[in-house]
């Protein structure tokens, strides 16, 4: 695994072992950072938020390609670990949340690109976006992307669907707060 564009390009990222994290194919990571690129335009400093981050690939990605800052929040102590190593190895300027998505509470500040990557077939992409649109961690421009495994919809009220494209065993959502 490696990053696809940007500062950082080519260079490679761990995943940790076994089969609790699920990184993002390299073809369909490029195919979505293809899709925000078209709608960002460049992500010259933008307030990422990686959820569900395993190995940090997608906000380390974001970062790459110019964007100022990535919170991660992972639970996992194995992709915590990786994550943590691939932070360091880049000199990434990101911090890291360590626990569960649903128990972020309220949001210090508001993000502008959220990427998340939630484990297939949960429904846990849909749970988050419904309660952390509550709590204020969508700026009003912000871009979603989500990856769920290829059955899966996205929708939650309070949000707009831009897009879905199927990428190998994933598809891709983008969404903007509903204005």
């Amino acid at each position: 695994m490696r990053v696809i564009a940007g500062e950082w390009r080519g260079r490679k990222l761990i995943a940790p072992k076994g089969d609790t994290t699920r990184p993002t194919a390299d073809r369909t990571r490029e195919r979505l950072f293809s899709m925000l690129t078209s709608r960002f335009g460049d992500f010259e400093g933008l307030q990422v938020l990686d959820l569900f981050a395993g190995s940090g690939a997608l906000g380390l990605e974001a970062l790459s390609r110019g964007a100022a800052h990535c919170t991660f929040v992972e639970q996992d102590r194995a992709a915590l670990d990786a994550l943590e190593k691939n932070i360091s190895t880049l000199g990434a300027d990101a911090d890291v949340k360590i626990g569960s998505v649903l128990h972020l509470g309220q949001a210090r500040q508001p993000y502008d690109l959220i990427l998340m990557d939630p484990p297939y077939e949960t429904g846990a992409g849909a749970v988050a976006l419904d309660k952390m649109g509550r709590q204020g961690w969508f700026a009003p421009s912000a871009w979603i992307a989500i990856e769920t495994s290829r059955h899966e919809k996205i929708e939650v009220k309070g949000f707009d669907l831009d897009c879905e494209r199927d990428s190998g065993k994933a598809r891709l959502h983008i969404l903007r707060p509903a204005q």
